[in-house]
């Protein structure tokens, strides 16, 4: 999977949730916290002003691949962890948070949050897209 990340931008008032659907691992930790926001049957499935915007920014935080980031409209924006952390899962999947830039197919980039494949078999490396035995 080569070419420019696909990014969906849900826009409210006074937050911007932007959404990566190829690095979405299910976590479904926006849809447990905020189902008034998050809700796979509704389209659009963001509906970021059903929420107050630091309480959205808080749950699009927790999602650990980073599939879900947001800008707010006042310029603030989210402070990477420090120190950085890294995590192994079970599978083998590596779970980071911090002040990260990591090489891409389509570049540098900087990130906050990533969950990284383990094993080699991802073709969105070095995210994990859950087509190896670490994304399973």
């Amino acid at each position: 999977m080569s070419g420019k990340p696909q990014q969906k931008a849900y826009e409210a008032p006074d937050i911007t949730v932007t959404f990566e659907a190829r690095r979405c691992l299910h976590a479904t930790e926006c849809v447990n916290s905020l189902p008034e926001v998050f809700d796979a049957s509704r389209c659009p499935w963001i509906q970021p002003d059903a929420a107050p915007a630091d309480r959205l920014a808080e749950v699009v935080r927790r999602c650990p691949s980073g599939a879900l980031q947001y800008s707010l409209a006042d310029g603030r924006e989210e402070t990477p962890d420090r120190p950085t952390r890294i995590t192994r899962t079970p599978a083998g999947q590596l779970i980071v948070r911090g002040d990260l830039s990591l090489d891409t197919q389509e570049g540098t980039q900087a990130e906050s949050r990533a969950v990284l494949c383990g094993c080699g078999s991802s073709q969105l490396t070095p995210y994990c897209d859950h087509s190896g035995p670490c994304g399973q």
